[in-house]
């Protein structure tokens, strides 16, 4: 791999100097040099002209549901629980082709909005349907985003008092074998990893105690990170209450589910003794603002996660419950819900930058790689067009977080190119879309028995 020089840009490293003319190095998969000014020479580098952009560390999206983008469009005006039982039906009979449909066309969107690492959360597995879990492994291969896959599960169905019909949930022994399978196959603690497993499962209403506390202590005997739903409606929270008679922060931390290894999505309902014990157990939150308006489900604390010192970082959640939204744009959405809530100064464009970025990694664990631009770091870049239209806003940052997103002149993966001018380079784009086109086709043809 060449070097390469990104030169003559606005150069924002996040993590505390800004360079208005700066420039990046990179030799290989890692950031070699970042600063002020033109470049260092470099014989035989590739240059990279920044003129009229705006350089970030690549995006990190800490909380997805990649299946869903071939169930987009349903259940368009309920709550939560209304949307899930509507959607469990045509969940149950997705396969593995569906998976992978769905996986490359979300992928796909993500890195055409800045994403350069992604999470998934995959937690419905119908019996008979192939390999669910490798089919979107192989689809972020292919794509070449660094991917951290959640293993989802379920094993409370109505009939133990969850919310899920009981055909799209599993036993205790199955999740935590197929679990810990898959941490075996796929987890890569390297450093430069490109495939991350975690242990995730789904939600409280979803599982039962057993496998909250045996998927926690696979977790730390493996090594990798917890992630599950939490504190994401008032419905979830009046169930939390009724069933196990506490709040969900204080049931996860009666199942030692509090930690720096561990980060919870949406985090919307929480007290003050729930965003306390978070933030001193070094607990991350995953911020998702366009699926909690879709959903109604509320504005999360996020200027306050942030003051106590949370780790928050963004994410878009499944594509059925935040129709096409871009990484991206989550930036914009982030930032201005916080102050239609809380004021004009409740969070700043960089403040919600650094959440995209190196807020993602700490929820991650992987602050010492990603999330901001800096000597050693891994080469995940994106740079951004903010001349033409955009020029007339002096700051690139506001130009950049505050109206609509713009242009991605490229986008770098460990310094390889999967995005320049808007378009796919790793697979054809067209093709991709047309993938997720017929993964939703295929889906509601395979669900027609049971809408």
């Amino acid at each position: 791999m060449t070097v390469k020089v990104i030169e003559n840009a606005h150069v924002v490293t996040v993590s505390g100097a800004e360079h208005p003319r700066g420039h990046v190095v990179i030799d290989g998969d890692r950031i070699t040099a970042v600063g002020a000014g033109g470049a260092p020479a470099a014989e035989g580098a590739e240059r990279i002209d920044g003129r009229g952009c705006l350089v970030t560390p690549g995006l990190i999206n800490t909380h997805h549901h990649l299946y869903q983008w071939a169930s987009q469009g349903l259940a368009k005006d309920n709550t939560l629980f209304e949307w899930l039982v509507a959607l469990y039906k045509p969940w149950s009979k997705m396969d593995a082709e569906v998976v992978r449909g769905a996986a490359s066309a979300g992928l796909g969107w993500l890195l055409r909005s800045g994403c350069t690492t992604s999470t998934d959360h995959h937690y419905v597995f119908p019996r008979g349907r192939g390999d669910l879990f490798a089919a979107e492994i192989e689809a972020a291969a292919e794509l070449g985003v660094r991917f951290h896959p959640c293993r989802g599960s379920m094993d409370r169905g109505r009939s133990d008092g969850g919310l899920p019909p009981d055909e799209v949930v599993e036993d205790l022994d199955t999740i935590l074998a197929e679990t810990e399978a898959a941490i075996d196959r796929y987890h890569d603690p390297s450093p430069g990893s490109m495939l991350r497993v975690a242990v995730a499962p789904c939600s409280p209403f979803s599982v039962s105690r057993d496998l909250l506390e045996r998927s926690a202590e696979l977790a730390r005997s493996k090594g990798v990170r917890l992630h599950t739903h939490l504190c994401e409606t008032l419905d979830e929270d009046r169930h939390c209450r009724e069933q196990f008679g506490m709040s969900p922060v204080d049931y996860m931390e009666s199942l030692e589910w509090l930690g720096e290894d561990v980060w919870f999505a949406h985090a919307v309902h929480l007290q003050d003794a729930d965003i306390k014990k978070m933030a001193q157990s070094g607990t991350g939150a995953a911020h998702c603002p366009s699926s909690n308006a879709r959903l109604g489900a509320g504005i999360a604390r996020v200027a306050d996660m942030l003051a106590a010192g949370v780790p928050v970082g963004l994410g878009v959640d499944g594509a059925a419950s935040a129709e096409m939204v871009p990484l991206a744009g989550e930036v914009r959405q982030a930032m201005y819900m916080q102050r239609a809530r809380y004021g004009p100064d409740a969070l700043t464009a960089r403040q919600a930058l650094e959440m995209a970025t190196l807020g993602g990694a700490r929820c991650l664990g992987r602050q010492d790689e990603l999330g901001s631009l800096e000597p050693g770091k891994l080469a995940d870049i994106a740079i951004w067009r903010v001349d033409g239209f955009y020029a007339a806003i002096d700051d690139p940052v506001t130009a950049f977080a505050y109206g609509g997103t713009p242009p991605l002149a490229r986008l770098l993966v460990g310094g390889r190119t999967v995005v320049r001018d808007d378009e796919l380079v790793t697979v054809p784009q067209d093709e991709v879309a047309r993938r997720g086109a017929d993964a939703h086709r295929r889906l509601m043809t395979l669900a027609k028995e049971v809408l």
